[in-house]
């Protein structure tokens, strides 16, 4: 009898099972680019491919090369090599179904690898972009199909637009398709003409309205997720080190997305509809939501009056430099008066609302915890121990607890062995970062309420389908 792995055996310490909310999976490419073939022709798939490849310029290009066009070094050597069995395991649904045990998890719901998550929905050429997403999520459909006790794929939406997040979501869904990501940061060119580009954070600002996509998200009870990158953007795009353009770009990615969609109003809105944001941790959540709990403390429309320049008493001000202000000041204060230039810092733009939260509708910050924290959902991989700042209701605002998910992230190269992961979940609990209620809160419930808010059925003949009834019944 073979022995068990490591996580197996921290599995068979835990009183519940394990719902991995971030797993990855690898394309094999010559059969998605069979399906891309069959979506967009030929000529089509090598269009794509092409597109994909000079998204961030060659990668064949050295640092001098690089520094010459002012082009960000490419990622490499992103996916296990060494390990051939974990290679394969996440290429192949059968094998990955066979080897849960072994990995200490009970259900996955998996993401493709970049380039498809991180490029492909988000490529300029419309035929290129839909097509590409089109075909990869026939592919994913088609590979997990009879392992979905154990696994599902997530299908990839393009966003450039609502019409197009529609239509793809509508083909997901008729594809048996139960969990999405959706493109997120959007760029665009700005108006004008002159080569400017922007960042469309989707919620908040602009020129589209993309309420009609969540509403269909809970017309077809579909969960939507943001596994949103900002690598090559703004500052991380050094030429010469991968690492400096990697740290902490999902987590500014689930920022911006994240604060637009509350600042946005979404959350309001459509308070039946739940939003996870991928591979970030919890550190960045918390303190984004403590962030605006402090902003609204500061910038409510009461407190906005104790920064009015019209409440500002000229008089007594010109007193008090006269009384305290030194010689300079005090001959400059008689010659010139009052120095009113220096209050057009203070003159507010023309604005919709004074109040920049007005499209949350909050009279009082415990609005602010409410339309945070219920709606909002984080994945956190298993070793980090930051996840237990998600559960420190002592710093966070109002006693905040907010909802983390596991994101095993098997696939990728932050996981140098497979079957380390949920052991290295069970030490977060051995060094008493976590408790084992704050573990199955992490691993198992909030998951299991996640994943099915919007269709009771999503667990229906898996696994776990038992157990996350009894979940459900509690709330």
């Amino acid at each position: 009898m073979a022995e068990l792995t490591r996580s197996a055996k921290a599995h068979a310490r835990l009183s519940h099972p394990v719902i991995d909310s971030d797993g990855h999976w690898i394309e094999y490419l010559p059969a998605l680019t069979e399906y891309l073939r069959q979506e967009i022709g030929a000529a089509g798939a090598d269009r794509y491919w092409a597109a994909v490849a000079s998204y961030f310029g060659d990668p064949k290009l050295n640092t001098r090369q690089r520094r010459e066009q002012r082009l960000p070094v490419a990622g490499w050597w992103p996916v296990p090599t060494r390990n051939t069995l974990d290679r394969a395991t996440v290429m192949l649904p059968r094998l990955l179904h066979d080897r849960m045990g072994d990995l200490g998890l009970d259900f996955a719901v998996l993401y493709p690898t970049a380039p498809t998550l991180t490029i492909g929905p988000y490529l300029e050429d419309e035929e290129v972009r839909r097509g590409g997403c089109r075909a990869l999520n026939r592919y994913a459909a088609d590979i997990f199909r009879g392992y979905e006790d154990r696994l599902t794929p997530a299908g990839v939406i393009p966003n450039h637009t609502p019409k197009e997040a529609i239509e793809e979501l509508e083909f997901a869904k008729s594809l048996g398709i139960k969990a999405v990501v959706f493109a997120g940061l959007i760029s665009r060119p700005s108006p004008g003409g002159n080569g400017a580009r922007y960042w469309d954070a989707l919620a908040l600002d602009s020129d589209y309205d993309y309420d009609p996509v969540w509403a269909k998200c809970e017309e077809l009870k579909i969960v939507p997720t943001f596994h949103t990158s900002t690598l090559n953007f703004g500052y991380r795009t050094q030429r010469s080190n991968f690492v400096y353009n990697h740290v902490g770009h999902f987590a500014a990615g689930c920022e911006a997305m994240c604060k637009a969609m509350f600042l946005g109003g979404v959350t309001l809105r459509f308070p039946k509809l739940k939003f996870a944001f991928m591979e970030g941790g919890a550190a960045w959540a918390c303190n984004l939501y403590n962030d605006l709990v402090r902003h609204w403390n500061i910038r409510n429309p009461k407190a906005l009056e104790n920064f009015d320049p019209a409440n500002l008493d000229r008089e007594y001000l010109v007193s008090l430099i006269s009384q305290h202000g030194g010689r300079m000041m005090k001959d400059l204060m008689k010659n010139q008066g009052w120095d009113r230039k220096a209050e057009t810092a203070g003159v507010a733009p023309e604005l919709e609302d004074m109040d920049d939260f007005w499209r949350c509708k909050i009279q009082r910050g415990e609005d602010l915890r409410a339309l945070f924290v219920d709606n909002l959902y984080f994945g956190c991989e298993s070793e980090d121990p930051l996840n237990a700042m998600a559960f420190n209701t002592n710093a966070n605002a109002f006693g905040a607890r907010l909802n983390i998910l596991l994101g095993s992230d098997i696939g990728h190269f932050d996981v140098l062995e497979m079957t380390e992961v949920i052991e290295e979940a069970w030490e977060l609990v051995e060094r008493k970062v976590l408790t084992e209620e704050q573990l199955k809160q992490f691993t198992f419930s909030n998951p299991a309420r996640f994943w099915s808010h919007l269709d009771r059925d999503f667990f229906k003949g898996t696994a776990v389908e038992k157990q996350v009834n009894e979940v459900l019944s509690q709330h």
